[in-house]
Parts: structure tokens; sequence; C-alpha cells
């Protein structure tokens, strides 16, 4: 396929990490321009992410509420969270994501999509895995703490987040490309046309 993108990186000048926190850091980098000038690029480093569109035999998508204070929102998302491990193999992450955060497994895993959630600044990368053939997971739950100690969990049909996602009421990224990106492939070539679930990440790269 010829329409993609590519990979490029331009000559870094000078580079410093003035914050570091505890799962991020911030970056400066001085980054020569094509003119040849230099301009300070600040980003975010991020480890990387992964998400879970949950979808049940009745086409309900397995949501979570939970609040966000950077933008002082409750949002309504997907079940989520970061590659805790350098190089860890994101379907393992995206599985103890789902058994964590809604105490659901999975038998059928896709890959969905794969994202830069902010490239003009922060270097995150998340996979979007489809999960189908849910049951309730075995064993304890997960003791949950902070924010997620008081999310709330529902399942809900995908087209009535499709409309939430169209009326400006849903805005969170994961949850907004899982269900159009899910929305285009049941209306188009099928869930069998996806990648596998252990498909190649090039962008945060692991092993099988």
């Amino acid at each position: 396929m010829g329409f993609q993108d590519t990979p490029e990186e331009w000559q870094v000048t000078a580079t410093a990490t003035p914050f570091t926190g505890k799962k991020t850091s911030i970056r400066a980098d001085d980054v020569v321009m094509p003119d040849g000038s230099v301009a300070r690029r600040d980003y975010q480093v991020h480890p990387g992410s992964v998400a879970v569109l949950a979808l049940d035999e009745e086409g309900r998508v397995l949501v979570l509420r939970q609040y966000r204070h950077p933008v002082r929102h409750k949002l309504w998302e997907i079940p989520a969270g970061l590659l805790d491990i350098p190089g860890e193999n994101p379907l393992h992450a995206a599985q103890r994501e789902l058994y964590e955060e809604a105490h659901v497994k999975a038998e059928d895993w896709r890959v969905l999509t794969d994202v830069y959630t902010t490239p003009g600044g922060c270097d995150e990368a998340v996979r979007i895995f489809l999960a189908r053939d849910l049951s309730e997971a075995v064993g304890e739950r997960f003791e949950v703490a902070e924010e997620e100690a008081d999310m709330e969990l529902a399942r809900v049909p995908l087209q009535d987040l499709v409309r939430g996602v169209l009326a400006g009421n849903l805005h969170n990224n994961c949850l907004v490309v899982g269900v159009l990106s899910l929305t285009a492939v049941l209306g188009g070539e099928g869930v069998d046309s996806l990648r596998p679930a252990e498909a190649p990440w090039p962008a945060r790269p692991f092993e099988v």
C-alpha cells in the first residue's frame, strides 16, 4: 500500500530531560529544520499503552467510567493501561488490563488499530485490540486503588457509543478510535480481515 506513514528522524543537536516522573518524563530536543534553522521541541516521553475493545455476544462494548484529573472529567473509556515493562508483549498487557479492570477474559483477540495519541506533544503509541468470546475471569478480583477505586462498569451497544461519539458526548481517544474502527470493519471486510493479535508493532517492538 503506497499511502502510509513512514519513519523519519531529523537531526537533534542537543537534548535534555528537565523532568522525570513515575512513568513518563519530559524531553527537550533542539531539532534541525529543513531550512537549517534549529527549533526547540518539548514533548512527553511515554512507555506506550494498550487498550481493549471488548465486544460481547449481544454486540455490547465493555466500558469503564473513570475520573481523569488533567481534563477534570469522568470519562467513559475502554479498558487500557501502560506497557509496564520495556519490550512487553502488548497482547499479554491487554489481557492483564481486561482482567484487572473488568475481571473478564476473552478467547478471540485481534489487532483493531495502532495510533499515536498526541504526536505533536507526546510519543505515546497505543495498540487497540478487539476482544471477543468474553467470559467472567476466574479467581479473586484485582484490588483497585486511587482513581480506579471509583470506576463504574457498563456494557453499552456499539451503535449507542457511535452516536455518543458523533454527538460530542464521548471524548476518550481509545474509545472514539476503537468504536469507529470496529464499525468500519463490521460494515466492510469483516473481523477476519483484522491483523492477528501478535502482529508486529514497529512503534513498540516486542518478542512473541
